[in-house]
């Protein structure tokens, strides 16, 4: 995924689906939840949320919650009154103030401290925060946006993030799939940055060979769009060639460690099956990856899969 000009470039049908949610809602003042995993692109969906919003005329306000010492997290927030503890010569505003009629990212929101959560479900829920040592409410108007890479309904369960948080945040909750799950994506975004790579860094115009397109969609993506960025920039200025190949990326494909218990006497038929689901089972039952390891297509798969469902499929659910 990728931001240009407030608009974000995709091929996949489900980010598709969720830029169209994003443009639907961007005109309410509810709260967004944005989740996915790190590197997917919570950040830039959420500015192009607010770019498409009635206040797009204000910058949008963002803070890392986990980046801030938790003892400076408060002041950061709400803003401190001079004197309200050692260090604070003069008055501040704190994020929220500065998002006033705007919109405020609320970044790594599953790393707010438990202490905090209270203040802030109060500040969301009256619009109105308090400076520390202040002694009056100060009304805001801000548009809530928060990211998260954490399970945050875990969270909750194991008493480390407040449920009535969770809910008023949860108010319009949005998924990013992880890049594995979007080929179209991986093969778009990587040309793409092979391209900017090449005229950022002043070296002539390289291209991906097929085997290095297989390799990029073998490979997991861990770090999802954020690593494969730095994957082919690094690429870019090693390679020797115009032409980059699969072993340029120096990408290590796990394509063992499937253990199929394969028995004497075990029929062709058993054996692909144990293979295909073994496969399923290593991909985190991701069918597109995994028709990529076992080199057929992804309808051969379904096919497989709907005739393994009329058999005993106690085994291992489809």
């Amino acid at each position: 995924m990728i931001q240009q000009n407030h608009s974000i470039l995709t091929l996949d049908p489900h980010m598709r689906k969720i830029l169209k949610i994003a443009e639907n809602i961007a005109h309410s003042k509810a709260s967004v939840l944005i989740t996915g995993e790190s590197g997917t692109g919570k950040e830039l969906l959420a500015r192009y949320i607010h770019a498409k919003s009635p206040r797009a005329s204000k910058r949008l306000v963002a803070i890392n919650c986990a980046a801030v010492p938790e003892g400076l997290l408060e002041s950061e927030l709400f803003g401190h009154e001079k004197g309200s503890f050692t260090g604070a010569h003069q008055s501040k505003q704190g994020k929220f103030e500065i998002a006033h009629q705007s919109t405020l990212l609320l970044d790594e929101m599953g790393e707010l401290p438990i202490l905090l959560q209270a203040k802030l479900l109060r500040a969301l829920q009256e619009n109105e925060i308090e400076r520390v040592g202040g002694r009056e409410p100060i009304r805001i108007d801000a548009r809530i946006i928060a990211t998260t890479n954490r399970d945050l309904k875990k969270a909750v369960q194991e008493n480390q993030f407040r449920e009535d948080l969770f809910y008023r945040l949860n108010v319009i909750p949005i998924h990013i799939p992880p890049l594995r799950s979007r080929p179209k994506d991986l093969v778009m975004l990587a040309k793409h940055f092979v391209e900017v790579a090449c005229m950022m860094n002043g070296v002539p115009t390289k291209e991906l060979s097929q085997n290095a397109v297989n390799v990029l969609l073998s490979y997991p993506w861990p770090g999802n769009i954020r690593e494969l960025q730095n994957v082919i920039e690094r690429t870019v200025l090693l390679s020797q060639n115009t032409l980059i190949d699969d072993q340029d990326l120096n990408l290590h494909v796990e394509t063992k460690n499937v253990d199929i218990p394969f028995t004497p006497g075990i029929t062709l038929g058993e054996a692909e099956k144990l293979l295909i689901l073994k496969t399923l089972e290593f991909t985190g039952q991701n069918r597109t990856h995994a028709a990529k390891i076992l080199g057929i297509s992804i309808r051969t798969l379904r096919n497989k899969l709907s005739e393994y469902r009329g058999e005993d499929s106690d085994e291992q659910t489809l």
